[in-house]
């Protein structure tokens, strides 16, 4: 009986085995290739950086930063373990204690409204990472039991923890630890307290819960659990579990700390790289990107876009509130459910609760109240006067800053307690842009007033005419072809026959009155429109259309007059970097966002300057000898000389003018040295400023998105300069006040420089003109003038003199 009793038993457990292998065989016959996991990169984030390495943003499917084994310090590699795995280093795939321990417990809460707990190994939660899914079936857990131990066979215990902390989601956004770390803490893994690598570690479990508000204890008490865990299994003493588990969790935002508001340049920086890299190598290539970015010119140039356009709106007066509440019974209600209008981010909202006379009281959405300052109400009064239950947009009102007086320091703008600035979003748009002369390296740029408002970016694919900000290559022209900066030129008044039945064109200048015999310096000074006509007639329009291409402004500008006035199209990049080749003497830049690119592995697939650069680098293993320690490598020049650098110095002396004596004279308070060019185009539509110090070249453009205008009396001096001023006035506060750079073969000469004529001793207005040696003035000058459509210019030297006879007069169409 025995016997057979055996016989059965040997004949089940055989049946049983050949169970189990057959069911094994069925299982795994298509299981995913593991091999795969052997050489695995996972998709990262692309990382976008400002020049001085701050990160400024991310392009990314996943945000992700991968980080190999040997880089991610222990303490966080054994939260995780003892939160998710802690006999990781003894199993050989499945924990069929911890299995066994899950069974129990779940057995002991059943009847109980608690969710069953599970025995998952890091290993098993790898195979559903990257080969199986979630799945919740006992066919899955089957193939996962067997890929769980194929994995083991086939890769080391740090290779497996390596792919499930860099692959692993911890909600926020966040895949592995490391942007985690960044996300939450705002900290690299190594800086990382135990508290802090507890906290991640216990995220697995409800990646979306444990970061917010109102999970915040539940978040303490799941890290004070791994804490203890950690503490149980040895990796930390009980003592430093307990005052771990005493601090308290803060999150920190990495996006408000230090953040650049660099919407516009970031989407440009991502537009360029997507159009050369593709969707898949940007977006999850972990390409590290440094921009050209500086961070502290990129505040200030934003800051003074928004401050100039708010104070143009503000001269058109209030608009009226953003809203009006049902009643103000319940106001907190109601402005809690409120939200802000794109481009008032910046601002809060706020309720109108009582207006009398010159005060307005206003309460807030975290129930505190305030008043408004006099001079807003007053300012609303003239339209639309504020109403109790208006919804309006405001601001902290600042102290004035106080200036370092003797034995005490400078005191900087503070909020004053209890009191509110008015505020609206502006109508009028604009674009700013700044830049390295030398390099092309684009440092700052704003768009418009906010992103949010549009992501269109004013500053690269706005076509607008510039105005009067494209006479100075007019003039250059003129230089080129032998006028110099004291020839004069008649501005008087001027007609052109447009075709039959077409009105004569007849420009006019600003004042709309005409100034006679003119030095070529105050036309561009005082920005005299009739005799740059005159002066680009005589040229020749083919000249200025040159002009327009060798400098970028425009491919395709066509030949007629009125382009000479900046009727042509141009963006604010395009025409700041002419300027900014005028500033550096006439040497071809092509503008750039990017100074390198790397790739994963850390190596340069890009680089902006591709100059050789001897002495830059040393070979490996080798050592630079004492003597040769501080001396300057020898880099080479490789700019394109598009210009002579002699007339171009004649043009930045002239347009030095312009803030010296003319339509930018508003900037002489800085003290610094500047050039630049007011532009302003018909009915006012458009106002521009660009300019530039020896070292920053800074454009402004202002202009409603849909044309029309600004209103009388505003021009680029009006609203654009401002901009400029307090850009500049940032951007230069701890620079000397250094000269423009003279070239060789520029001879400066005293002059007047309302006449052009030599300067008389005890001259008073006389300046350093810039002349090419042989050019100088001599002696009196004539006017000669050729009647409608003729050329009116005098004291050119014989040169241009004979070119404009052979030239002829011209009679272009103008339209």
């Amino acid at each position: 009986m025995l016997v057979k009793l055996l016989v059965v038993l040997l004949i089940l457990a055989g049946a049983g085995c050949v169970g189990l292998y057959l069911g094994y065989r069925h299982y795994a016959a298509d299981l995913p290739d593991y091999h795969q996991l052997v050489d695995y990169q996972p998709p990262t984030a692309t990382r976008v950086q400002a020049g001085d390495g701050r990160l400024i943003a991310e392009f990314a499917a996943e945000r992700r930063v991968f980080v190999p084994i040997s880089l991610i310090p222990k303490r966080v590699r054994q939260a995780f373990v003892s939160a998710e795995d802690q006999n990781f280093y003894q199993h050989g795939g499945v924990d069929w204690l911890a299995i066994a321990r899950a069974m129990a417990t779940n057995v002991e809460r059943v009847g109980q409204d608690r969710r069953p707990i599970g025995a998952s190994t890091i290993t098993q939660q790898v195979t559903r990472l990257f080969l199986l899914n979630n799945e919740v079936s006992y066919v899955r857990k089957i193939k996962e039991a067997i890929l769980s131990y194929r994995i083991e066979d086939a890769l080391s215990k740090d290779r497996i923890l390596e792919l499930y902390l860099n692959e692993i989601f911890l909600g926020n956004r966040s895949f592995g630890v490391a942007a985690a770390a960044l996300n939450y803490f705002n900290k690299s893994l190594d800086e990382l307290t135990v508290d802090e690598a507890a906290f991640l570690a216990s995220l697995p479990k409800a990646p979306d819960r444990y970061y917010r508000d109102r999970f915040h204890d539940a978040a303490i008490a799941r890290r004070n659990y791994v804490l203890g865990r950690m503490a149980e299994d040895g990796y930390i003493t009980a003592a430093e579990a307990k005052e771990a588990q005493a601090r308290p969790l803060t999150f920190r935002d990495r996006h408000s700390e230090g953040q650049v508001d660099a919407d516009y340049f970031v989407e440009e920086v991502r537009r360029e790289l997507l159009s050369v890299y593709g969707e898949s190598k940007l977006y999850e290539g972990g390409l590290s990107i440094r921009t050209t970015l500086d961070p502290k010119l990129q505040q200030a140039a934003v800051e003074a876009l928004r401050h100039g356009l708010e104070a143009f709106d503000r001269r058109k007066g209030w608009r009226g509130p953003v809203a009006h509440l049902d009643g103000p019974a319940n106001w907190q209600d109601q402005l809690a459910k409120a939200t802000l209008p794109a481009g008032g981010e910046r601002w809060q909202l706020a309720v109108v609760l009582k207006a009398d006379g010159e005060e307005a009281a206003i309460g807030l959405k975290d129930g505190s109240q305030g008043k408004l300052l006099p001079a807003d109400v007053r300012w609303a009064k003239r339209a639309n006067a504020l109403t109790p239950g208006d919804l309006i947009m405001v601001d902290a009102a600042m102290s004035e800053a106080k200036p370092a007086s003797k034995g005490q320091k400078a005191e900087d703008a503070k909020p004053i307690p209890g009191v509110y600035a008015l505020r609206q979003v502006p109508e009028l748009q604009g674009a700013v842009v700044a830049m390295d002369p030398r390099t092309g390296r684009v440092l700052a740029m704003s768009g418009g007033f906010s992103a949010r408002i549009s992501a269109f970016n004013r500053a690269t694919q706005a076509n607008r005419q510039p105005g009067s900000a494209f006479k100075p290559f007019v003039y250059l022209a003129a230089l080129d072809r032998g006028f110099t900066p004291s020839s004069l030129v008649l501005d008087a008044p001027f007609s052109l026959e447009q075709g039959a039945g077409q009105e004569k064109w007849r420009p006019s200048n600003y004042t709309d009155q005409f100034y006679g015999p003119t030095p070529l310096r105050v036309g561009i000074e005082k920005s005299r429109n009739v005799m740059t006509v005159r002066l680009a007639q005589n040229i020749g329009m083919p000249a200025v259309v040159n002009e327009a291409k060798l400098f970028g402004i425009s491919d395709h500008l066509a030949p007629e007059l009125s382009m000479a006035l900046g009727a042509g199209e141009t963006t604010v990049l395009k025409l700041t970097t002419a300027y900014a080749m005028l500033d550096n003497g006439g040497k071809r830049i092509t503008p750039t966002f990017v100074d390198r690119v790397q790739d994963a592995s850390g190596k340069t697939i890009y680089r902006h300057d591709q100059r050789a650069c001897e002495g830059c680098q040393l070979t490996p293993g080798s050592v630079a000898p004492v003597a040769d320690v501080g001396a300057v490598p020898d880099v080479p020049d490789t700019r394109e000389q598009i210009e002579d650098p002699r007339t171009v110095y004649q043009i930045v002396n002239i347009l030095q003018g312009v803030v010296d004596r003319g339509t930018a004279a508003a900037l002489r308070v800085l003290g610094k040295t500047l050039a630049g060019k007011t532009g302003t185009t018909n009915d006012s539509q458009d106002a521009w400023f660009v300019g530039f110090s020896p070292d920053l070249v800074f454009g402004v453009f202002t202009g409603y998105d849909q044309p029309r205008s600004l209103g009388d009396h505003e021009t680029g001096a009006s609203v654009a300069v401002p901009i400029f001023k307090e850009f500049m006035e940032t951007a230069l506060a701890d620079k000397p006040s250094l000269p423009f750079r003279v070239p060789p073969g520029v001879r400066l000469v005293r002059v007047n420089p309302e006449t052009g004529r030599l300067a008389e001793p005890g001259d008073r207005k006389a300046i350093w003109e810039a002349f090419i040696p042989g050019t100088e003035p001599k002696g009196g000058e004539g006017v000669l003038d050729g009647g409608d459509g003729g050329s009116v210019w005098v004291q050119a030297t014989p040169a241009a003199q004979q070119q404009s006879t052979q030239m002829g007069t011209g009679t272009g169409t103008v339209y």
